[in-house]
């Protein structure tokens, strides 16, 4: 066990014939025992002072586990995050091409249909146009025939002989 600076006054060493000037010791002692003093004070100012940085030592080493595991932590949902998008886009491309596909499909029917009902529409406007030139020719032919002459006349002469018939 170290000694105190009491130890060090308190001390008594024997006597000698021959032995050291006393009031010299007694100087020389007291010159320890400041300085001991001192060297104990300021020993117990750095214990202090260590145990403090070693407190704030312990509350950094605290922050940055705590920094180094929200760090993990963010970059682990980063990736979650990123990963789920992925998914998200992938099922988005998916729907997307089945649209166009039905849409493509609807349209490209749409467009038969249409097709084969343009072409029913013009064979009906053939057949019509036919009909209809052959029902004109008809009723010419009936015009430019002599048979209206005939009919003015018969009938013409035919009411003349039922009024005069009849008076």
């Amino acid at each position: 066990m170290p000694l105190t600076p009491l130890d060090i006054h308190n001390k008594e060493f024997t006597r000698k014939w021959k032995g050291y000037d006393e009031d010299e010791v007694n100087e020389f002692l007291d010159q320890v025992i400041k300085d001991y003093e001192m060297v104990i004070r300021e020993k117990k100012d750095l214990q202090e002072q260590v145990e403090q940085l070693n407190q704030k030592l312990g509350h950094f080493t605290n922050i940055e586990e705590t920094l180094n595991k929200s760090i993990l932590i963010a970059q682990e949902t980063a990736e979650e995050l990123k990963g789920n998008a992925s998914k998200e886009s992938k099922l988005i491309i998916k729907e997307a091409e089945k649209n166009a596909d039905r849409i493509i499909n609807e349209a490209l029917t749409k467009s038969r249909r249409i097709s084969m009902d343009l072409e029913e529409m013009k064979k009906q406007a053939k057949v019509f146009r036919t009909r209809l030139k052959m029902l004109v020719e008809a009723q010419l032919d009936m015009i430019k025939t002599d048979d209206w002459d005939q009919l003015f006349d018969t009938e013409l002469g035919e009411e003349l002989e039922l009024e005069e018939s009849e008076t």
